[in-house]
């Protein structure tokens, strides 16, 4: 009995050193390899200022003729784009507000999130895979072929010190919306309805100003183009609010989700009815008129969601 408790012992003993030897061992590499870490580079944004992500999609006009994108807008494939910016709304918390336009998306952090640490790397690569992961998610939920190959986006980290360099920032990408939107439309008619080639059409609007392209519409489609739907001419604005659904008692404070508007951001207006984006980070009410169209089809789907999750 002495013999097999000292045994015991000494298999005990021998187990307990090799688990030593073995972490010391472990330890001695890690503390030999580690000086890589050495490499990385310290990318820590700078306080206090307001961090944008914009992604932008990757060849997508391959993409969009590979997919039979409706010309010059397709509204569903732009719905496709919305649901991603949701998405990573939903992810991020500290994202105030969110742009979307054509293959392009920004998003807009507070100053003072410690998200990631501020880590520039960490921030953009999260966002970026999170935007691209959730568009092919959303893909079956509003366009009708298949998805024929993955979409590819890219994305940029941007600071903007004052409030007044992230309003020309937004003001910024919602021109560009106009003007692209605008050149598109009157290119589209021309070569859909009129018969033109892409050449000629592009021969018949060079050196046209806006004022110009507005005639041709009107002139020769019959089309106002400030009558065409506000998401094609203004894109995408998600901000965070808590919705009244019309059933509701306008009293009651809602449930939170993130809401698509199509307003023009660049005048003062916007800014006064939505204080929330620079000042003190409290999500205004949005009272639904109807449960009808495409922004009231996007926040059905939140509240669903989040009654899914809570187990309502």
């Amino acid at each position: 009995m002495q013999f097999r408790a000292l045994h015991r012992i000494a298999n005990k003993f021998l187990f307990i050193n090799k688990s030593a030897t073995a972490l010391h061992t472990r330890s001695m590499a890690c503390s030999r390899y580690e000086y890589v870490k050495s490499y990385e580079q310290d990318d820590k944004i700078l306080p206090n200022v307001w961090i944008v992500i914009r992604i932008d999609g990757k060849k997508f006009h391959k993409f969009a003729n590979a997919h039979k994108f409706e010309k010059p807008n397709d509204e569903n494939a732009l719905n496709v784009m919305n649901a991603a910016g949701i998405a990573v709304m939903e992810e991020f918390r500290d994202i105030v507000l969110g742009y979307g336009q054509s293959d392009e998306y920004s998003f807009v952090f507070r100053k003072d999130t410690s998200a990631f640490k501020r880590r520039a790397a960490k921030l953009l690569s999260y966002v970026t895979s999170m935007f691209t992961s959730s568009y092919v998610l959303s893909w079956s939920q509003w366009m009708q072929q298949p998805l024929n190959y993955a979409p590819c986006f890219d994305g940029r980290v941007v600071l903007y010190p004052s409030d007044e360099n992230l309003r020309d920032y937004l003001s910024w990408r919602q021109a560009d919306v106009h003007v692209n939107n605008l050149y598109n439309t009157a290119f589209w008619k021309l070569v859909l309805e009129s018969g033109l080639t892409n050449q000629q059409a592009e021969e018949r609007l060079r050196g046209t100003f806006s004022a110009d392209k507005n005639e041709l519409l009107f002139q020769e489609f019959g089309i106002n183009y400030n009558t065409l739907p506000a998401m094609y001419r203004k894109g995408t604005i998600l901000l965070r609010k808590r919705v009244v659904l019309p059933t509701q008692d306008e009293q009651d404070k809602g449930r939170q989700a993130i809401v698509p508007i199509h307003e023009d951001l660049i005048g003062n207006e916007f800014w006064k009815q939505h204080t929330e984006i620079l000042g003190k980070y409290v999500p205004g009410k949005h009272v639904l008129n109807s449960l009808n169209g495409q922004l009231e089809k996007q926040l059905a789907k939140q509240l669903e969601k989040q009654a899914t999750i809570a187990g309502i």
